[in-house]
């Protein structure tokens, strides 16, 4: 990690633009109701999204499928297409630097009672508008209120799309 750290204040003096990715992990409840995961952060306790820096060989979305297993025990099916972005100000050791996420949607079928962090970080389902409110960076909290979650394929048809709902007529 401190070399992840180093590496990215390096490109922060750089002018270079500092990529994360994350996932949100969804599910619909026994209503039909999408609701989402948060997990709290390790330092501050606030609510965010499992997240991370990429992964060398590994695609964007591989990544975040592996940052929600580690940092909030779900497992599933990431959907290829990303769902969004959103940027925030990344508190390092004695500076802040702008990070862009790239944000994944990952269809739970499973949540493990044991996982990596699980002593370091609390998880909770919360509805699309919930959690949009408890969320600190106001872009990752506007990307939740517009989010659509697609509904499950039946099995054979292609994987649906997220899209966000546009605010032009």
């Amino acid at each position: 990690m401190a070399a992840t750290k180093k590496k990215v204040v390096r490109k922060a003096r750089k002018g270079e633009h500092i990529r994360q990715v994350a996932a949100i992990p969804f599910r619909l409840s026994e209503h039909g109701n999408v609701e989402v995961m948060l997990v709290t952060s390790i330092s501050t306790m606030r609510f965010i999204v499992p997240k991370g820096w990429p992964m060398k060989g590994k695609s964007g979305r591989k990544a975040a499928t592996i940052e929600a297993q580690e940092e909030a025990g779900v497992l599933g099916k990431t959907l290829k297409q990303p769902a969004g972005t959103y940027s925030y100000w990344k508190r390092l050791t004695n500076r802040f630097v702008r990070v862009d996420v790239i944000v994944y949607l990952l269809a739970v079928t499973e949540e493990l009672a044991n996982w990596q962090e699980a002593k370091r970080r609390h998880r909770a389902w919360l509805t699309l508008a919930d959690a949009a409110a408890l969320i600190d960076e106001p872009d990752l909290s506007t990307l939740l209120k517009n989010l659509k979650v697609p509904h499950p394929a039946p099995a054979g048809e292609p994987e649906p799309r997220p899209h966000l709902e546009s605010s032009s007529p």
